[in-house]
């Protein structure tokens, strides 16, 4: 009868386990083909780029200065030069339709962001790098041009490994709040990725290779042209802490 019974047992838990999900892993990274890139930063200086003290974050400094940049092991290292006083560092050269990649490894606290098609006075299509609490990855906001459009699909909670997943029904988040830690790795260099093309523009941005956001917008806003930045916000006292850029490259996308 013992013999019977866990055999009953046994048959009874089957189904059980089957109805037990099994848990997701991370999406795997896409594989890019990288021909066409060429890199607009050369680890050793601002060759290409200059800092604008133009936008609405040099406020401080009454427009005099636009945050404090430097070179650092191979990086573009931003912070804020005084208390409160930001700005962008911006490439000379304009772009139309492009794809962007590059590696960051920044504090948790700054407010920073990757400025496509941005004018010296910091009007862009921002995808987001908005790496403190409550802030966001590879969304996409409308800088300087009303916030619109601001699309995003999850925000970090107090911890850098801790995020919400929001209610973003175009393009869902692809990773989990339960896989993010698994995912993200703070304190690593991590790549980041936007393409923008059209006007108005179709935008798509990715992490580590994971497509985390697409989103077309209806309106014409900005110039068909305009360069690529890199930010440190305004505002608060950034001024140690840090944000590191490295290995960037862009490809310019023809028209068929």
């Amino acid at each position: 009868m013992r013999s019977a019974a866990l055999a009953l047992t046994s048959l009874l838990l089957v189904p059980l386990v089957a109805l037990i999900p099994a848990r997701a892993e991370p999406p795997k990274p896409e594989k890019f083909d990288e021909t066409g890139f060429v890199s607009i930063f050369d680890g050793k200086s601002l060759d290409g780029w200059k800092v604008s003290a133009k936008t609405g974050h040099s406020g401080t400094t009454k427009n005099k200065s636009g945050g404090k940049w430097v070179i650092e092991k191979g990086a573009i290292v931003g912070s804020q030069d005084v208390p409160g006083n930001g700005g962008i560092v911006i490439t000379e050269k304009e772009y139309g339709d492009f794809e962007v990649a590059l590696e960051m490894n920044n504090d948790f606290g700054p407010d920073s962001g990757l400025f496509l098609r941005s004018t010296d006075t910091g009007k862009c299509y921002q995808a987001m790098i908005d790496y403190h609490s409550g802030g966001n990855l590879m969304g996409v906001y409308g800088e300087g041009i009303g916030g619109k459009p601001h699309v995003q699909n999850f925000s970090f909670k107090k911890e850098v490994t801790d995020i919400e997943v929001k209610e973003y029904k175009p393009f869902p988040s692809p990773v989990g709040a339960e896989d993010w830690a698994k995912f993200w790795k703070h304190g690593e260099w991590n790549e980041v990725r936007a393409r923008v093309e059209g006007n108005p523009p179709k935008i798509t941005t990715w992490i580590k290779g994971v497509k985390f956001m697409e989103f077309q917008d209806t309106e014409k806003r900005l110039a068909d042209k305009g360069g690529i930045a890199l930010q440190v916000h305004g505002g608060g006292d950034y001024t140690k802490q840090f944000v590191r850029y490295r290995n960037i490259r862009v490809k310019e996308i023809t028209k068929k």
